[in-house]
């Protein structure tokens, strides 16, 4: 018996029984066996997330078993262990004509602008499935996420040496630290609480900082850097606040990555601030296949300690407790996973 996870309206979680996945031609039907609650499912829980609308099946962190494949070149096949690209687009639109399919003017996520992969059984385009290459089953469903940091990272073009500050230490935060260590910085991570700064103590911060007020971040931005500022931030959050941590925490001549998403905007921004240290901003949205491959190349190499993040695992019977505990104590959990068999 096929069932879903579906949110109904904010604050609220139910299970149903769903249909069996009819594919069509092209798709493979591939069983669901972990799936992480994503800050934007997160948001959408909370009535929060600024694409959410209602009633919702919420999902697109995924680890799955293909149990079901049309004839394919891609070597999609039955019982091959996969994670999938949930960011559905147009190929019509300027980014889509350009190679940037990641930001289609028309982009459609699952678990966001389309019910999403928090069901026992679902049919997507077998292009869309690949293979996790020998990575655990757990660590295969933290792909995804780990695919939204690294692409925002890989944008700044961060140099070896560079001094890299992450606004925020929620999942996106510490995968963003994580990723630019791979790609040569020295990283630093601040938050509000504390709590989830041990986490990134854990996993190898250059250092971390409780904000507790811009002037505190400012003091503490010139001492970690010596007077000159981050050459590269990271906003992970989605605040106008961290937005602005962000801007003022940048080197003159530095780099700026926007991951976070907001329904707020920041107001009376001194947008002269941009143009007086001549910032390069840059924002990031969803990730492309390439950065798929390279992310499970890294984490094939053991070069990025993924497990490390997983702090709590519910069972599917017991999603509506994963959002509401991730919800209530989201200063002292991680990533979280629904394990759905």
């Amino acid at each position: 018996m096929n069932q879903q996870i579906i949110i109904p309206e904010p604050g609220k979680v139910i299970i149903r029984d769903a249909p069996d996945p009819t594919p069509a031609p092209g798709e493979a039907v591939v069983k669901v066996l972990y799936g992480g609650i994503c800050g934007s499912d997160l948001g959408t829980y909370r009535g929060t997330f600024a694409y959410a609308s209602y009633p919702r099946v919420p999902g697109h962190e995924l680890a799955v078993e293909v149990v079901e494949a049309p004839k394919n070149d891609l070597g999609v096949e039955k019982g091959l262990l996969a994670t999938v690209n949930p960011y559905f687009n147009c190929d019509k639109c300027y980014p889509c004509r350009n190679g940037r399919p990641n930001c289609c003017v028309g982009n459609q996520t699952l678990g966001a602008q389309r019910d999403g992969g928090f069901v026992k059984y679902f049919a997507i385009p077998v292009e869309r499935v690949y293979s996790s290459r020998g990575l655990g089953v757990r660590e295969t469903a933290l792909v995804e996420p780990f695919c939204i940091s690294y692409h925002g990272v890989k944008r700044a073009g961060i140099a070896q040496g560079e001094k890299v500050l992450v606004v925020g230490a929620g999942t996106i935060g510490i995968f963003a630290m994580l990723a630019a260590r791979h790609f040569g910085g020295e990283v630093y991570v601040t938050d509000v609480a504390p709590g989830k700064l041990e986490h990134a103590e854990k996993l190898g911060a250059a250092g971390t900082f409780a904000n507790s007020s811009p002037d505190a971040l400012r003091e503490w931005t010139a001492e970690a850097t010596s007077g000159d500022g981050f050459a590269v931030t990271v906003e992970a959050v989605g605040l106008p606040s961290t937005f602005v941590d962000a801007i003022e925490s940048a080197a003159s001549a530095g780099r700026v990555v926007v991951i976070g998403i907001s329904k707020k905007n920041v107001p009376d921004f001194n947008f002269t601030g941009i143009q007086k240290k001549e910032l390069a901003i840059f924002g990031s949205r969803n990730a492309v296949k390439q950065d798929f491959a390279e992310v499970i190349d890294a984490l094939l190499a053991s070069r990025l300690p993924a497990n490390d993040m997983v702090t709590n695992t519910y069972a599917f019977s017991d999603a509506a407790a994963a959002f509401r505990d991730f919800s209530e104590r989201a200063g002292k959990m991680l990533k979280v996973l629904i394990r759905f068999e």
